[in-house]
């Protein structure tokens, strides 16, 4: 098992490297493009830090581990939004990333509480929809796909919107990553998308012989172990936006990772020679509801007009972190 365990930390390291540099690059591209941090962070950083959990869980299903695959796309939303409760925790004095400022963020949030829960569907329906092919793709996956779709439009007409309204954050520039080029800044988000492709699949064999070794099972595995090292880029790419006082690019970065991990089930679909709804584990269904309940409690955190916050506590951000721990307890009793 040592082998195994230094495989999957080599793979892990050089993600997070990768995320930093994600990040980076992203924040330069926002601003020299000027499609702005919200945009950039659930579209163009979210796809980015979500690229592993695409090459591992396509490896996972030639493996014919299909609920390795499922459950660490389902789980990495939890992991996303364990991320998002530790961060307002410890940037508490610094700004509060659940709060009234933050609120512009609802939209993304809304669109993956829509795509989740279209997923969610998807696996309870699994062997009712499973004849509902086209091309060999089943419906649920389709609508994910043009849900996903719908609402980056959204959130791109939206900003569009904002960025023309006298003394938006568009009219005033912060000059967070220097003055690095465009070019500089495509080549960059480039090697570092090349850099966790590369390691993505290490991370996948080392992570299914863990689960064999381990006798853990699949499942809950692939909620936790998997789940939590592949969140690892939006983890340090969350962190490194908000040490560079970039909370758009750290909060779209959350929400648009979770969105376009249920899009990523679309891939997995096609690759899989079965139904992928039909053949889950049933414990992906309390994950999904799970993910749905406490992405709303971060949106009452954003919305909610009143500043009721503890000095050493953070009510909605504790809140999250109990519901996360509370599911994957329940996970791995179902497991």
């Amino acid at each position: 098992m040592g082998s195994t365990l230094l495989q999957f930390g080599l793979a892990a390291v050089v993600i997070v490297i990768a995320g930093i540099v994600l990040t980076r690059c992203a924040d330069a591209i926002a601003e020299v493009t000027g499609l702005g941090r919200l945009l950039i962070g659930s579209l163009l950083l979210a796809g980015a830090t979500s690229l592993p959990e695409l090459m591992i869980d396509l490896h996972a299903i030639q493996l014919g581990a299909i609920d390795l695959a499922v459950g660490d796309l389902m789980g990495s939303n939890l992991c996303n939004l364990l991320i998002l409760a530790i961060l307002d925790m410890s940037y508490h004095s610094r700004g509060h990333m659940l709060s009234r400022s933050a609120a512009a963020h609802a939209l993304s949030a809304t669109m993956s509480i829509v795509l989740v829960a279209l997923a969610t569907i998807d696996i309870v329906l699994g062997h009712h929809l499973a004849h509902l092919t086209l091309y060999g793709v089943s419906a649920g996956s389709l609508a994910i796909a043009l849900a996903y779709v719908g609402g980056i439009r959204l959130v791109f007409y939206d900003q569009q919107f904002v960025a023309g309204q006298p003394g938006s954050p568009a009219h005033s520039a912060v000059a967070s990553v220097g003055h690095m080029s465009l070019t500089r800044a495509l080549l960059g988000c480039a090697g570092a998308t090349l850099a966790i492709i590369l390691a993505a699949p290490w991370l996948a064999r080392a992570a299914d012989q863990l689960a064999a070794l381990s006798g853990l099972g699949r499942t809950f595995v692939g909620t936790t172990l998997v789940a939590l090292s592949t969140s690892l880029p939006e983890f340090v790419a969350s962190m490194t936006a908000l040490r560079m006082g970039a909370f758009d690019l750290a909060l779209g970065n959350i929400f648009g990772s979770n969105a376009f991990n249920m899009l990523l089930l679309l891939p997995l679909d096609i690759a899989s020679p079965t139904s992928l709804f039909a053949e889950v584990s049933p414990a992906h269904i309390l994950t999904g509801l799970a993910t749905i309940l406490i992405t709303a409690v971060a949106m009452l955190g954003q919305l909610y007009h009143v500043e009721r916050r503890m000095r050493f506590l953070e009510p909605d951000a504790t809140l999250m972190l109990l519901l996360i721990l509370g599911t994957l307890g329940l996970v791995y009793a179902m497991s």
